[in-house]
C-alpha cells in the first residue's frame, strides 16, 4: 500500500484520539490502534515513510505517537505468521 493512503488512514485514526484530554492516552491509542488492527507490513511501510520523508503529510499527534510507541509498532519476527487474535 503506498505511503499517501496510510498517512490519510493514520490520520483520521489520529482525528479521533486527538479529542483525548490525556495526550498521553491519545497517543498510546494510537499506537494501539495500529498495532492491533494493521498489517506488519502496513506499518513498516508508515514507520519507512517517517524515516524517508520525515513523517511527511502526518499530523503532528500521530507522528508523536509513532515516535513516541515505535518498538510497539515494530513488528516482531514473529507477527507475519500469526494470527491477528492470537497477537
Amino acid at each position: 500500500m503506498e505511503a499517501g493512503k496510510l498517512v490519510d488512514m493514520a490520520n483520521r485514526i489520529g482525528d479521533f484520539f486527538a479529542s483525548m484530554p490525556d495526550r498521553g492516552a491519545a497517543l498510546e491509542g494510537i499506537a494501539q490502534h495500529l498495532r492491533r488492527y494493521w498489517d506488519p507490513r502496513m506499518r513498516t511501510r508508515l514507520l519507512a515513510h517517517i524515516d524517508a520523508q520525515g513523517g511527511e503529510g502526518l499530523d503532528p499527534i500521530v507522528l508523536e505517537a509513532l515516535r513516541t510507541h515505535r518498538a510497539l509498532l515494530e513488528p516482531a519476527r514473529h507477527d507475519a505468521g500469526t494470527p491477528a487474535t492470537q497477537r
